[in-house]
């Protein structure tokens, strides 16, 4: 085992150009490293991002996972955010907290951002592992999914409520929905020219197997596999699934070192 996997992750707060404080963990190690996107009201010490770390830092690899402005430990409140912004906490992150290529990693609202990221800074990418990626969703999954009088909450009260199976309800905005119209990913070309591996459980109830077909189907690129789990939920977080994630993981970084 290396000197690397007994080193703990360093914890730091980044100010992005836009003054909005990113609380991250890093892990410093060999290259390629991992980055773990989170998702949708999610923050960086759920199940798959903590046991993620641990195997880098097993394996003596670099790893980094953080909370988007509105999340978690990051400064802001949730209902002023929006998917440009928490694309730009990520693309600020990588820059200020990596070195190289790294392997995105993208839970749910993740896995956009993932395709987002790798749009907008290739040549940082070796390659991509998504968790039942849920892009387009603000368009597709939310505002297809409001009533006429959601609809009309969400443009002219700027805000509606909608029930969650976690916690909390989640709020849709009008920020949130008229900005995500500004970075859909299924409407125009999507080039993937790396190793990807899409995930996605057949028992998901918040992003359905549709949507990774329609993912798999719409992305260009020599390399993407789509992997379907029987049972699986959009937690995606038992023995089982952790361990397919782990594989995907080791899968990309051979094919995008070898």
């Amino acid at each position: 085992m290396s000197a690397d996997s007994h080193r703990a992750a360093e914890r730091g707060d980044l100010e992005t150009p836009e003054r909005r404080r990113i609380a991250y963990h890093r892990t410093r190690g060999r290259a390629p490293g991992t980055v773990f996107l989170g998702g949708f009201m999610s923050d960086m010490e759920g199940t798959k991002a903590v046991h993620l770390e641990a195997r880098a830092r097993a394996d003596g690899r670099a790893f980094l996972r953080f909370d988007y402005s509105g999340h978690g430990a990051s400064s802001g409140a949730f209902t002023d955010g929006c998917i440009s912004e928490w694309a730009a906490d990520a693309i600020a992150v990588i820059e200020a907290c990596t070195e190289g290529p790294q392997i995105l990693v993208g839970s749910s609202m993740g896995g956009w951002i993932a395709l987002l990221v790798a749009r907008q800074m290739p040549e940082r990418i070796a390659g991509m592992v998504t968790i039942a990626a849920a892009p387009d969703f603000t368009e597709d999954s939310m505002w297809a999914g409001l009533t006429d009088a959601q609809r009309a909450e969400v443009m002219e009260a700027g805000q509606t409520l909608l029930p969650s199976d976690y916690d909390a309800p989640y709020p849709v905005t009008r920020k949130l929905i008229e900005d995500g119209r500004q970075n859909l990913v299924l409407r125009d070309a999507l080039h993937l020219p790396f190793p990807v591996r899409f995930l996605q459980g057949t028992a998901d109830e918040s992003v359905k197997t549709s949507v990774a077909l329609s993912l798999l189907n719409h992305a260009e690129g020599p390399d993407m596999r789509l992997t379907l789990v029987d049972g699986a939920d959009h937690r995606f977080s038992d023995a089982q699934c952790l361990e397919l994630i782990d594989a995907s993981i080791a899968d990309v970084l051979e094919r995008a070192t070898g």
